[in-house]
């Protein structure tokens, strides 16, 4: 299997001059930096507004202070470590904290700290937690992104989950299928081991983040054929990102290319308040008026997709915002309150459920867990406030 080369030095980037290279070093210093060539020719290095470019080229806005390493309390939902539970059917079992691309909008921005090990070199306990209990039928296999793994270290993990019996899919999170598509079509083992463990009543689902319609190239478009032919079914999910795909035009055409290639829209995010992301943050109402009229251009296929916020309490759905209202309703909830209405005031500037007035009484604050619950990643909360000050 051919590999892309990785670069991991800001210097190396020749397409960047060197007075600015100089300065994004402060950036790569606090977080870590990583592309490959592949990625890095899709990029025009004319344009300083390109937008792939933005994806995984980092800003000074990452040095800002906003924002929280966990906005989410992914930390709250740990049951055994490296493995969350914070939905009844579901678990997430955090098997890498390495990714092939480090977006720079990334959600889980803590993991691009060298001093953060959250992922579990040993899925033992997750996997244990799984097998008793029943309630859980679909596990997510994330990081990181899931795809990074070696294929042999792969199958290890799908082979275990596929013996137990209630567990009916298994989903992969990764960019690979446009930042690597060589990974997913060359790597023979790969297809077949997605043929042996995807079956018509147990499938395996790729849950991919394509961002923007100029990664889907024609390297791609071979690689979801590849997950096809092996039976998995692919879809995708991206936030709205300001400056990178906050136009309708460019999400409608996301929207359209996605469908054309059979591969499913199925969210759009609202940026989660991370540090270090607030050069693509917009604000909800803008986030909305931008999706809406991404789908009026676009085929009921691609109309499929949900704009939704990731919230601590669980996936708010945005229905509209209109008049300075946001009418939301929960699409998942921790608290099991799917499907609660809610209509609450808008300001302008709201960029984030919490920044709602009157959002606090819809939802209860996440139970502390026990030490014993969290070992390996109590520190998440431990060190926040450390981490922000430095």
């Amino acid at each position: 299997m051919a590999m892309p080369k990785y670069v991991t030095n800001i210097d190396k980037i020749e397409g960047i001059p060197a007075a600015e290279r100089e300065t994004l070093k402060k950036i790569t210093d606090k977080y870590v930096f990583r592309v490959n060539d592949y990625y890095l020719s899709l990029i025009d290095w004319n344009d300083p507004n390109d937008p792939i470019r933005k994806l995984v080229i980092p800003n000074e806005g990452e040095l800002a202070e906003y924002g929280r390493w966990d906005a989410s309390d992914e930390a709250t939902n740990y049951v055994v470590p490296g493995c969350q539970h914070k939905y009844g059917t579901t678990a997430l079992l955090i098997v890498s904290e390495v990714c092939g691309a480090y977006c720079r909008y990334c959600f889980r921005k803590r993991l691009f700290r060298n001093d953060i090990k959250e992922a579990m070199s040993d899925v033992n306990p997750g996997i244990e937690y799984i097998a008793k209990t029943p309630e859980i039928n679909n596990v997510l296999l994330t990081g990181g992104d899931s795809l990074i793994l070696a294929t042999k270290k792969l199958e290890q993990i799908i082979e275990r989950l596929r013996a137990i019996d209630h567990v009916k899919i298994i989903r992969l999170g990764s960019k690979m299928p446009v930042f690597n598509p060589m990974r997913i079509y060359e790597d023979k083992s790969l297809l077949e081991l997605i043929k042996k463990y995807s079956t018509p009543e147990k499938r395996i689902y790729v849950m991919a983040h394509i961002n923007h319609p100029r990664e889907i190239t024609p390297e791609a478009i071979k690689g979801f054929q590849a997950l096809h032919d092996a039976g998995a079914i692919v879809v995708n999910q991206t936030p709205v990102l300001k400056g990178i795909n906050d136009d309708p035009v460019i999400l409608s055409e996301l929207l359209d290319r996605l469908s054309w290639a059979g591969v499913t829209p199925y969210y759009f995010f609202i940026n989660r308040p991370v540090a270090g992301n607030n050069d693509f943050v917009l604000t909800l109402e803008e986030a909305y008026h931008i999706v809406e009229q991404a789908k009026a251009q676009t085929s009921g296929l691609g109309k499929r997709v949900r704009l939704s916020m990731s919230h601590t309490s669980g996936k708010i759905e945005i229905l509209a915002i209109e008049d300075g209202k946001a009418y939301l309703k929960y699409h998942q909830s921790r608290d099991k309150e799917y499907g609660k209405f809610m209509v609450l005031d808008c300001p302008k500037d709201a960029a984030w459920f919490d920044d709602l007035p009157g959002s606090e009484k819809h939802w209860k604050q996440p139970e502390k867990k026990t030490d014993k619950v969290v070992s390996a990643n109590d520190y998440i909360q431990d060190k926040e406030k450390e981490l922000i000050e430095q």
